[in-house]
């Protein structure tokens, strides 16, 4: 049985080249397994069997409406179990599959279509309302992805030519459009060979198996849930559970409770917050756990450690983090806690894992080795600080972006290096930690490189700070600073206390900084955001939004004193 076993890994590892055969595998060798399920029904969950019984009856429909091989097929929906069948409905054809954010305002959804040229789309009842009438009235077909009903149909394309193909490894399987952090939005071209490639260096990073659980609380268009969460359980014939509703704690507790995952991928910001509001408070609160966080903290993080792991639903091995750089403090006790959480790094670009740190390869502030098939190294080095731009080599780098040579060009070296925008340094074991992106560095009046990253984790650790980042303007450093909820009285705005408890609370945030950091890093100006951060899927702030003037209270107040002298000077003036 073990031999078998064995051969059929090698067979599998050697076949999934595309998505196609990755289908046609799954759906062969665990067609009474369940692949996918809701956590709190069992109602709208499939089989493998059922599952290709469903995308092919679907491919089936796209076909009769004249949408073949090539063409583009929209995907706009919260994650479900849907979700995959429209997917599988489309790649293993040759259709191009274009997921969009559920996130994405009703202008970026119109962007995308129109740039992607869709022919027809998948979306979900809760999002219908962004899809323009504009944009449905081009559509060859608009589906509701919550029961796969034609919702609206052009019936003279209804010809039967639309021709499915197998698609080739490098021909085109999805485009994948992100703004990221820094601005426009780029269609991401992915092949099959580079997504399949990117499951085997999962495969190879961290081997899962048909008894596997996973939970997904990502979006499934965003390429770290649609490969880890999506394409590789079903590599491995696995489950994968999903939420009807927003992973708020109440529902998410309840959830890991029901599932008991053992796979789960997570952005830092989740991890963090169960820190911040849960274990902190919880060792402050305790006399016995402050002294021994004093005197024995790394038993202290053992016994909360294990704690967690029950929280989690006690079954959990691999707590998958990625999308953004997660805070070194909550990462050291999560070491010391020995939760089995990993590392993982990568971009849409590389489909996108490319490195990785799990077991002993872990050290805080590591984003690891690279995975299998992947070659990464540090591009023009700075022999003074040993820093350099990640660049990467591999099956699972893209095709490129969408109607972009140029772009395109520039992100590539001249012998064919994939440029990261990530500057780091290695270590003498050969780990890689990222200093902060190439396009983020501050230059410092005498030349210094200053990241705002690690400025940010400074400020990010003082008590009564949920988030911040670190901006440059006219020469100076500005952090702009998002407060907890309850520290600030919201309904006394305007009133001279406000105002007094405010900068208090501003000067002692700027003292407390500028003693942690180096002179060159030292922050000028501290102003705090009145409304949450505008962040991406991954929950990485929108860094472009607030590197002109923010909306905090400061400017609001300065808007509102100064329309007031306007007025004071046009009522002298009549």
């Amino acid at each position: 049985m073990n031999y078998f076993y064995k051969k059929l890994q090698e067979f599998r590892g050697r076949y999934v080249d595309t998505l196609g055969k990755l289908y046609d595998y799954a759906t062969a060798i665990f067609p009474k397994n369940q692949y996918t399920r809701w956590v709190d029904t069992k109602e709208g969950g499939y089989t493998y069997e059922r599952l290709k019984k469903k995308s092919d009856a679907l491919s089936k429909k796209l076909t009769q409406y004249g949408i073949g091989a090539g063409d583009k097929v929209a995907i706009l929906s919260q994650s479900m179990p849907n979700w995959s069948v429209a997917f599988f409905s489309l790649t293993p054809f040759g259709r191009i599959a274009i997921p969009i954010l559920p996130d994405s305002s009703e202008n970026e959804v119109t962007n995308i279509l129109q740039h992607s040229e869709s022919k027809a789309i998948f979306v979900s009842q809760r999002l219908a309302s962004k899809v323009s009438r504009k944009c449905r009235d081009k559509m060859t077909l608009v589906i509701d992805i919550d029961t796969f009903e034609v919702i609206q149909a052009d019936e003279e394309k209804f010809t039967c030519d639309g021709r499915p193909a197998m698609p080739m490894p490098d021909d085109i399987a999805t485009i994948i459009y992100t703004s990221g952090t820094t601005g426009s939005a780029k269609g991401v071209v992915l092949s099959h060979r580079n997504l399949t490639s990117n499951v085997l260096s999962c495969y190879h990073t961290c081997k899962r198996n048909e008894k596997d659980r996973w939970l997904s609380i990502l979006p499934m268009a965003h390429t770290l849930e649609m490969t880890i969460c999506m394409l590789y359980p079903m590599f491995c014939g696995a489950t994968v559970y999903y939420l009807s509703k927003p992973p708020v704690a109440s529902i998410l507790l309840k959830a890991l409770k029901e599932v008991k995952p053992t796979t789960m991928l997570s952005v830092p910001l989740i991890i963090e917050k169960v820190y911040k509001s849960s274990v902190l408070p919880t060792i402050q609160k305790s006399r016995t756990l402050s002294w021994m966080n004093e005197h024995m903290n790394t038993l202290m993080c053992r016994l909360i450690g294990m704690k967690l792991k029950t929280v989690f639903g006690g079954h959990i091995t691999f707590f998958g983090i990625g999308g953004a750089k997660m805070d070194p403090e909550v990462e050291a006790f999560l070491l010391k806690a020995k939760f089995p959480y990993s590392i993982g790094y990568g971009l849409t670009e590389t489909s996108p894992l490319l490195s990785y740190a799990m077991g002993r390869g872990r050290a805080v502030g590591s984003i690891g080795y690279p995975v299998k098939g992947v070659k990464l190294k540090l591009y023009d080095v700075n022999p003074d600080t040993g820093e350099g731009e990640i660049v990467a080599k591999g099956d699972n780098v893209m095709l490129g972006y969408y109607k972009d040579p140029s772009r395109t060009r520039s992100v590539f070296t001249e012998d064919g290096w994939f440029r990261t925008n990530d500057l780091a340094v290695q270590d003498e074991k050969g780990r890689f930690y990222i200093k902060g992106r190439k396009n983020n560095m501050i230059l410092g009046p005498s030349g210094e490189n200053i990241y705002p990253e690690e400025i940010e984790n400074v400020i990010n650790n003082i008590e009564g700070v949920n988030e911040s980042i670190v901006v440059e303007r006219n020469g100076r450093l500005v952090a702009l600073v998002q407060l907890d909820e309850n520290l600030i009285e919201w309904d006394k705005e305007g009133e001279d206390e406000f105002y007094k408890k405010l900068d208090a609370r501003k000067e002692s945030i700027l003292k407390f900084v500028n003693k942690q950091v180096s002179k060159f890093s030292k922050v000028n100006d501290v102003e705090v955001m009145k409304e949450p951060f505008e962040k991406t899927a991954t929950s990485k702030i929108r860094r472009f939004k607030y590197k002109d003037e923010a909306h905090t209270i400061e400017a609001d107040k300065a808007k509102e004193e100064s329309q007031k002298e306007n007025n004071e000077q046009e009522n002298g003036h009549n």
